[in-house]
């Protein structure tokens, strides 16, 4: 007869057996929050529920999405030191988690989908990374268990051999990495403690008004337990004021908190105000601020040499002053690129190919933070395959910059359907744009009602044209065979 004495600690529910024989057993099983395995859960840094159904997404878009999300999450895996062996098997066994990932991608991007527009490797990166972080921030060496075991929680059991034949008696235990450090839980305490009065913490209740939920303010608390203790009127208010002030919507104060909640730790006076005058010096466009800000809010916490030498580098590459400003503006995430490991090495790759860098860095600066060999040699190496000479690879990222920042799921797809079209592959060169319209929302269908109609419009006339346009040339084709 097996008997079982539990003992509970924070998140772990540690489960001793004992024998009469000489076998000991125990095991630990994993209490893990039901909102990490529940799909259709409010998601931290989403403004839209999980509700989304995958049945608005075409099926090949939704499998070209999950190969990017496997490939997102085996390069996360291998980031916490796993082997390419076993990254590789833990994607094997986590079919169910490839398909949360996938459907929390859905959600967050909710409005994009529903207007056709699909989303670029860097958007499905940028939106699944910090989801990962999270939880490996949560369960630490257990999160190839998590990912494994999901929808369900893991279990992990270890088997011991001892000489003695009574029953281990039951001593505390420290828990494992996965479970938050006393730090962590004394913050996340902090958030939800109900005070003398009867309500929650004043700056808790602030954030509440502002729309953050308690739920988004725990999962900030956990990446950074001292916002737990920031005050309001020293620390939060006159963050969310300023920015206020400066034209950031109030809807968007929250998912600006919680990409970057360092910012409400910084004195106003003394660090961000001095950066963004330092920024607008560099040639980011004051005007443009409450942008700039939402784009990418660890814009303001990173050291004056370290946004110098990103300028230095836009400048060397030839870019003039009002050129850098709009890289800035629109793309502030450039700074977070390191120079020499990103920035260097994707300028002598491109240069080799022929393109122009400075041309390509002002249209799409965000073809320079991907992998040379995980997203850019690929692409290169996809369009040589399919008979393209290198001058026309070069001239084609040239025309449009964010060519490689689709997946090469993506590409094959888009590629084969283009064979049945009867185009010839000049017209990729003349409009690689092509690659950046939705299959199924855009190419398929206008190329149905153009074959359907009996006239041929050039590539650019098809995708390109609003809806009004579209049928406008349509008719003048359609005018043209009747008077001939």
């Amino acid at each position: 007869m097996i008997s079982f004495m539990q003992l509970r600690i924070p998140n772990v529910k540690l489960a001793f057996l004992s024998r009469t024989s000489r076998v000991p057993l125990y095991r630990i099983v994993l209490s893990l929050p039901q909102k990490v395995f529940f799909c259709a859960a409010k998601y931290s840094e989403s403004e839209v529920d999980g509700s989304f159904s995958l049945r608005l997404v075409p099926p090949t878009l939704v499998a070209a999405e999950k190969e990017e999300a496997k490939a997102v999450l085996t390069l996360f895996l291998k980031k916490q030191g796993l082997s390419n062996a076993l990254a590789a098997r833990a994607i094997n066994r986590s079919e169910s988690f490839i398909d949360h990932l996938v459907s929390r991608l859905h959600s967050v991007h909710k409005s994009r989908y529903l207007v056709g527009r699909e989303l670029t490797t860097l958007e499905i990166r940028d939106a699944l990374i910090p989801y990962l972080e999270a939880l490996h921030e949560e369960y630490g060496s257990i999160l190839v268990d998590v990912v494994e075991s999901f929808p369900n929680p893991p279990v992990v059991e270890k088997i011991e051999e001892t000489v003695e034949k009574v029953p281990i008696p039951v001593t505390p235990a420290s828990p494992p990495s996965a479970v938050l450090d006393s730090k962590k839980l004394k913050a996340l305490a902090r958030v939800t403690d109900i005070g003398p009065t009867g309500k929650l913490p004043p700056h808790i209740l602030y954030l509440v008004e502002l729309g953050m939920d308690i739920e988004r303010i725990r999962v900030i608390t956990r990446k950074f337990p001292a916002f737990a203790y920031y005050s309001l009127e020293g620390k939060i208010k006159p963050v969310v004021e300023f920015l206020l002030d400066l034209g950031v919507p109030r809807s968007q104060i929250p998912i600006i908190l919680s990409k970057r909640p360092q910012l409400c730790g910084i004195s106003l006076s003394d660090n961000l105000i001095p950066t963004m005058t330092f920024l607008e010096e560099l040639g980011v466009d004051k005007e443009q601020w409450a942008k700039v800000i939402y784009r990418f809010p660890a814009l303001l916490t990173y050291s004056r040499p370290k946004l110098r030498a990103t300028v230095d580098f836009l400048y060397e590459m030839g870019l003039s002053a009002e050129c850098v400003s709009k890289v800035l503006t629109r793309c502030p995430n450039i700074i977070s690129y390191s120079v020499e490991d990103k920035l260097r090495p994707a300028t002598e790759y491109f240069r080799s190919m022929g393109v122009d860098v400075g041309v390509l860095l002002y249209r799409c600066p965000q073809t320079f933070g991907l992998s040379i060999e995980a997203n850019i040699k690929p692409a290169t190496e996809f369009f040589k395959d399919k008979g393209f000479s290198m001058t026309e690879i070069a001239t084609m990222v040239s025309r449009y910059g964010a060519l490689y920042t689709f997946s090469l799921a993506k590409l094959v797809l888009k590629w084969e359907f283009f064979l049945t079209m009867g185009y010839p592959r000049a017209e990729l060169v003349k409009f690689p744009q092509y690659f950046g319209y939705s299959l199924e929302e855009r190419i398929k269908p206008r190329f149905a009602i153009m074959t359907d109609k009996g006239v041929r419009l050039l590539l650019n006339q098809m995708l390109s044209l609003s809806e009004d346009g579209f049928n406008k040339a349509l008719k003048r084709k359609l005018q043209k065979l009747i008077d001939n």
